[in-house]
């Protein structure tokens, strides 16, 4: 069992380890409890067994849940039992249940405490650490939302026993991506075999990539400085969560968005490091993209969260575990996804060996 302190304001610990949803401790009386209703139903009935909630509340699975009419229908039912200001939500399930759940937190009489137990690998090596709350807009991703840190969250690797292996992979994508921009010791092993549910890496590799983002979030709560690099691969990433729908899952956009973000950087004279991004596609197997042009996905790029009164920022890499922010000439957002776009049918193809020129 390892656990993660994250400090500021309102510091919380991340406990990471096997059979924690049988162990919950929470102070508070009377609990709300939210999930995803494609959740095991094991995993509810024991988090119910362990916090007595006076409510569950199922919602929609995945990003369907991420929406102003749900939380509308959440809050509404934590109205109807009348949680009160001293009573507790907490979040069950994958990241977007959790981003859902710590807003109604964050929203509900002002604000009330908020717990929050992942169950997917993304949701535990991101989605669940950071304070991060919100819904999405059809404009965008994460448009509306709140910083709102949890008083605990608990990590329960067997959780992840249950995940279809492509959800597994989809999650690997934050955990590289805290290796590109600053533990470099994770890339190696989120591509090993033991990186696995079950393997011998699994809870390690989870915990060091956790450390990673609580260093930044302790350090950079509100996003005003260092915390914005923890974004790298998610300009694009978001982008094609938007114009697809969400039909490209998070973790999946975030291993194309690396790859995009790569070249972006290689071509504003960084070190090159596609054949990591590369690699880790190759490793992760995304699904296929639908065809895609510059101008479909440079709207949703326009708003992304990054992007201020003058115009928008990415997060890019002088070397491994050194990264900036920066706005970048139009031209060459526009000439690398076109490159990108090579790349991304080669791997379809199972052709990608190196990166395009």
């Amino acid at each position: 069992m390892r656990r993660i302190e994250i400090g500021g304001a309102s510091p919380y610990a991340v406990t990471v380890g096997a059979g924690l949803l049988d162990t919950l401790q929470i102070r508070e009386r009377q609990v709300a409890l939210i999930h995803p209703d494609d959740l095991p139903r094991t995993f509810v009935e024991r988090v119910q067994a362990a916090v007595s909630p006076v409510v569950t509340i199922s919602v929609p699975a995945r990003e369907a849940c991420k929406t102003l009419e749900v939380m509308a229908g959440v809050l509404s039912q934590l109205a109807q039992v009348a949680l009160p200001r001293d009573g507790a939500v907490v979040g069950l399930g994958g990241g977007a249940a959790t981003d859902l759940a710590g807003f109604v937190a964050a929203s509900y009489l002002r604000g009330v405490a908020f717990y929050t137990l992942p169950t997917t690998l993304l949701g535990m090596v991101d989605a669940a650490v950071g304070g991060k709350t919100g819904v999405n807009l059809p404009e965008g991703k994460n448009l509306v939302g709140a910083f709102w840190p949890p008083r605990a969250v608990w990590c329960d690797t067997d959780t992840l026993e249950t995940l279809p292996t492509e959800v597994f992979r989809e999650g690997a994508a934050e955990a590289f991506k805290h290796g590109l921009i600053q533990d470099p010791s994770l890339l190696p092993r989120v591509l090993a075999p033991e990186f696995r549910p079950g393997g011998a890496l699994l809870a390690d590799t989870i915990a060091d990539a956790i450390a990673v983002k609580a260093g930044v979030v302790t350090r950079d709560l509100t996003e005003r400085g260092e915390r914005a690099f923890l974004n790298f691969g998610h300009t694009l990433a978001h982008a094609l969560e938007g114009v697809t729908h969400h039909a490209v899952p998070h973790g999946e956009a975030v291993g194309y968005g690396m790859h995009y973000a790569a070249r972006v950087s290689r071509a504003l004279g960084g070190a090159d490091l596609t054949p990591d991004t590369l690699a880790f596609l190759r490793w992760q197997r995304p699904a296929p993209l639908p065809a895609l042009r510059y101008e479909d996905v440079a709207p949703f790029m326009a708003r992304d969260k990054k992007a201020d009164s003058d115009g928008v920022r990415f997060v890019l890499l002088h070397e491994l575990a050194h990264p900036y922010l920066t706005r970048v000439p139009g031209d060459v957002l526009r000439e690398e996804f076109a490159s990108w776009a090579q790349d991304v049918a080669a791997l379809s193809r199972g052709q990608a060996g190196g990166p395009t020129g």
